[in-house]
């Protein structure tokens, strides 16, 4: 009820007359007898747990002009709040929330919801989606009674209950699109392996998925939901803010049409952001498809070119290009210039009829399955028309050392002068795009500053962002639970909050990181970002001395500085695991073992580039403290 925020809510029904009078009436009440037969409900408090969920099915209809149907999915959502045996109000304010907050509108068939889905499936997983859409399988033909009742058709309903306490404590109601999306990632091999079946067989399969989760898969769902969140552009969440809520706001003309659209689309603030504020998250390599003519008048400087006719016109040069971009993608991701990123965008002009041979290049990249292919909504046109609005007083030329224009040969990225420089460059030539922009405001007037400034610094991404990647998909230790001592209890309060937050400074010794890692007994050094089970992700560094390991987080406050979060024995190490899909996630737990078994003190999760050396160098200096130990 906290979380829903209807804790002491007055009584919604408190005006009504209790009258059950709907024309479907009794379809109302057999829809309500169906709901208690599936839950275990003791004799005596059945009528009254079947007059409470009529009523409230009832009100809700007739409050809403809603027409009730046998094809509702709402309904189940009273199954896990039945449960609570919570007074009649209380349990319409609950089952009323959740409707609100977190049932999108458009559930239906073909609604606005699924085409997003199946956006946020391609992104991710384009060889899952492409074989889906070849079999003609909607995501509305399995997943509306997921999305429409929140997991709790298909779900035990002690399951929902523990997924739901987890899932409203997050207050996000996008992450239901993620969960969705770890539950068809998990069953993807059975799914391919499904070549030869109807669509009808493959759909009841993937329908009823859902009803294998156990309680203790919900840990790894939320963390895996957390890190493919990561791993998408903010866009998905704020180009759809209205597909959730209670605000009749119709949806806005010139809104996109999903269903439409040929993969996912990311706005134009975005891309400038994405590169200079984060290293973590989601990096763009912007791809400009406009013809050579249009490219060389004026591009963002840190996009590279891919002259989309040539498609058509010279497919041998075409797939050149092709290499060529993959390869300057791969050496600016190495080299970390401020134009890399994983994550393609494809820019056109923003001119629909001009947009025909950009759209083709898009289908062959997602022909080839590959993740991670967005377009820039709006094109070039957009990106004008945006750095003219943060530029409303301005000269015109403030902007221009965003937008470069260059003579030079193809595929370069212009840099800050105009000159090109070939190929990805080493970064060198792209200054960093802030810098730029602050070189260029030098002698401009003070306000049109101030603009761009704030531009900045109020479009990057709020701390409270639930998103990150903590990854463990393996089943826990049977019969062991993790142990945390109260202490711990409560860092993991402070964490909701920030880590620059008042009870942590008290409480943690703050060191300069550099000196740290400068010691001599620092054997090695890992910059990773360790990954709370709330699916929080802090940017921290791990150092192995002979004999502990100590984990510094960052201050998000204090450059250079960070909170020694961590200090652990080497020997105390019990066990260091990695999954499979996701090598980089790497939990260590430490306890002490003993002849009567392993007990588990503390569990770690860290996100370790490249984490093969890092736990190799590790797991060699704990050898060699056992080794010292034994003899």
């Amino acid at each position: 009820q906290i979380a829903l925020n209807v804790a002491g809510k007055g009584d919604s029904l408190a005006s009504w007359d209790g009258s059950l009078d709907l024309p479907e009436q009794s379809l109302i009440h057999s829809r309500c007898q169906q709901l208690l037969d599936q839950l275990s409900v003791p004799e005596e408090s059945r009528d009254a747990a079947l007059a409470d969920t009529e009523a409230v099915i009832t009100f809700y209809c007739k409050s809403r002009n809603i027409t009730f149907t046998p094809d509702l999915n709402w309904p189940h959502l009273l199954r896990p709040l039945l449960g609570l045996q919570l007074p009649r109000s209380d349990l319409y304010n609950c089952f009323y929330a959740i409707m609100n907050k977190y049932i999108p509108r458009d559930c239906v068939p073909k609604g606005r919801p699924f085409h997003l889905y199946r956006l946020l499936l391609q992104y991710h997983e384009p060889e899952l989606c492409s074989f889906l859409d070849t079999k003609k399988i909607t995501p509305d033909s399995y997943a509306i009674s997921w999305l429409g009742s929140l997991f709790s058709s298909h779900c035990p309903p002690e399951v929902t209950q523990a997924m739901w306490d987890v899932y409203l404590q997050q207050a996000d109601p996008f992450l239901i699109f993620f969960l969705m999306l770890i539950i068809l990632v998990n069953a993807k091999d059975g799914i391919l392996a499904q070549e030869g079946d109807g669509k009808e067989e493959i759909v009841k399969m993937l329908e009823s998925s859902p009803a294998y989760l156990e309680c203790e898969d919900l840990e790894d769902l939320f963390s895996l939901a957390h890190y493919y969140y990561s791993k998408t552009p903010l866009s998905l969440r704020k180009e759809n803010q209205n597909l959730f809520g209670s605000s009749l706001v119709a949806l806005k003309e010139e809104e996109m049409d999903l269903s439409q659209a040929l993969c996912l689309p990311v706005s134009v603030p975005e891309i400038l952001q994405a590169n200079q504020l984060q290293a973590e998250g989601v990096r763009f390599f912007v791809v400009d498809c406009r013809p050579a003519e249009q490219y060389n008048a004026g591009h963002l400087s840190t996009a590279f070119h891919l002259d989309s006719d040539l498609m058509l016109q010279n497919p041998s040069e075409f797939a050149l290009s092709v290499k060529s971009l993959l390869e300057a993608q791969k050496q600016s991701l190495e080299s970390g210039s401020v134009a890399s990123g994983e994550h393609l965008c494809f820019m056109g002009s923003g001119r629909e009829e001009e947009d025909m041979y950009m759209n083709m290049v898009l289908a062959h990249f997602l022909q080839k399955n590959k993740e991670y292919v967005s377009i820039a909504k709006g094109g070039f046109m957009a990106l004008q028309q945006h750095l003219a609005d943060i530029n409303v007083e301005g000269p015109d030329n403030v902007y221009v050392h965003w937008i470069v224009s260059t003579s030079g040969p193809r595929g370069s990225i212009g840099s800050a002068d105009g000159e090109s420089v070939n190929g990805a460059g080493d970064g060198k030539g792209v200054k960093s795009l802030v810098n730029k922009m602050t070189f260029a405001l030098k002698s401009k007037s003070v306000n049109v500053k101030e603009k761009v400034i704030s531009f900045i610094e109020n479009t990057s991404t709020p701390v409270d962002r639930h998103v990150s990647s903590s990854d463990r998909v393996g089943k826990p230790y049977r019969g062991v639970k993790p142990v945390f001592s109260i202490g711990d209890e409560e860092e993991y309060d402070t964490d909701e909050i920030d880590s620059s937050s008042m009870s942590d400074d008290d409480r943690k010794e703050v060191v300069n990181i550099q000196t740290w890692i400068n010691k001599p007994d620092i054997k090695h050094h890992v910059p990773c970002s360790e990954v709370k089970e709330t699916g929080h992700m802090f940017p921290s560094h791990l150092l192995v001395t002979a004999t502990h390991m100590y984990c510094l987080r960052e201050i998000a406050s204090r450059k250079g500085f960070a909170y020694i979060q961590s200090r652990q024995a080497l020997n105390s190490v019990v066990k260091i695991t990695s999954k499979k899909k996701h090598p980089e996630l790497i939990t260590f737990k430490f306890g002490n073992s003993s002849s009567s078994g392993v007990e588990i003190l503390a569990v770690e999760r860290y996100l370790i580039p490249n984490a093969g050396d890092a736990t190799k160098a590790i797991k060699q200096q704990i050898m060699k403290v056992l080794d010292a130990l034994e003899s």
